[in-house]
């Protein structure tokens, strides 16, 4: 008996359908169109939940999305709590995918919500990501490395690098520098040219950072700058840039996410070490090595378990290149074409080319 061998085989991409997305805070505009864009592009409808606390964001985008002409109902924006909107969401089976960026204690839950309908999940979560300072990079490269990787929006950034690993051989040269330009970031009202750095975004979120800052001293880091309120400002939630050194990468304040203008500096003596006290750890969204040997920086990056590896540089990202993060960072990735695989279904067509010379396997049983 023979079967047919001649056949037409093809693979086409179909819109998943209906996404819900959970977007946070701190970039509410950039996380609106990260999310928006691909998910049209690809032919879905969208369901935008923005974060409680900056809502108007979104619902701006929303009128001049509608005034561009895209027709009623292909993007919709539904404010309210994380609680009622996004756990609703999360679990609805008429909505055929989830995507949250945010803490990975809320993309858990979502996650959990998500498999009663078996939904598709997209997760781009927490982080505590290891800023790698060789004892060959650049110092002062190296230095507003560090700096920008951590003090950037006050540390309300998920890539922050807020574990600052430097090699044992510069590591007191390199902490006095960065100790001295980290004095003259300027704390101030955001529209302000003349301020550096911002404030962070409510009490909530400055409670917490103390809180950080309390378990780093119980823990006895050393505290070298900050720690405090910025003082001098009756409105405004400002906290002073803050580093601890003398840190272990077993402590609170370098094993979970701060959000906030904290850093801790911990001392390695070699590559390998620093590739080891980087991957310690529950999160992998991003890193940085800074390093005058590219072809070794590549190495060390290679070896880092996590998402976006920064080489003598820090949070630029490439809209052509994939974002998301290894471990309890995430799942799935954004941006670029590996955008379009989580908002489409993969269907494979098969068909038949040449005359059938023999029966099908069933219709023999059945003789």
């Amino acid at each position: 008996m023979t079967f047919p061998s001649v056949s037409w085989n093809f693979v086409v991409r179909e819109p998943i359908g209906v996404a819900g997305q959970i977007i946070p805070w701190n970039f509410p505009l950039l996380m609106a169109v990260w999310k928006i864009a691909p998910v049209m592009a690809a032919g879905n409808s969208v369901l935008l939940k923005p974060a409680s606390l900056t809502p108007l964001t979104a619902l701006d985008l929303a009128k001049i999305i509608e005034k561009a002409g895209v027709p009623t109902g292909v993007v919709n924006v539904v404010t309210g709590s994380g609680a009622e909107v996004g756990e609703e969401l999360a679990r609805n089976p008429l909505v055929d995918k989830i995507a949250l960026t945010g803490s990975t204690v809320v993309g858990k839950s979502v996650m959990e919500l998500a498999s009663q309908a078996v939904k598709k999940v997209t997760l781009e979560l927490g982080g505590k990501s290891a800023n790698i300072i060789l004892a060959d990079a650049k110092i002062d490269d190296a230095l507003d490395g560090a700096l920008f990787g951590v003090f950037l929006h006050s540390g309300q950034v998920c890539e922050s690098g807020t574990r600052l690993l430097v090699e044992d051989k510069i590591c007191d040269n390199f902490m006095d520098k960065l100790f001295t330009r980290a004095k003259a970031i300027k704390v101030g009202y955001q529209l302000d040219y003349e301020s550096t750095m911002g404030p962070v975004i409510s009490t909530s979120q400055r409670d917490t950072i103390e809180k950080y800052i309390a378990a780093g001293l119980e823990e006895r880091a050393e505290l070298v700058l900050g720690g405090k309120r910025s003082q001098g400002r009756d409105k405004g939630f400002y906290m002073e840039p803050t580093i601890f050194t003398d840190g272990d990468n077993k402590m609170k304040i370098a094993q979970e996410e701060i959000f906030g203008p904290v850093l801790a500096a911990i001392r390695f003596k070699d590559a390998e070490e620093a590739i080891k006290i980087a991957n310690e750890s529950v999160y992998g969204l991003a890193g940085g090595v800074w390093s005058t040997d590219i072809p070794k920086a590549i190495e060390v990056a290679k070896a880092i378990r996590t998402g976006t590896v920064w080489i003598n540089d820090y949070h630029l990202i490439s809209a052509i290149a994939p974002f998301g993060g290894y471990k309890q960072s995430g799942v799935g990735r954004e941006l670029g074409m590996y955008r379009f695989d989580e908002y489409t279904q993969a269907k494979h067509v098969h068909v038949a080319v040449a005359p059938r010379k023999s029966k099908f396997w069933y219709d023999l049983l059945l003789e």
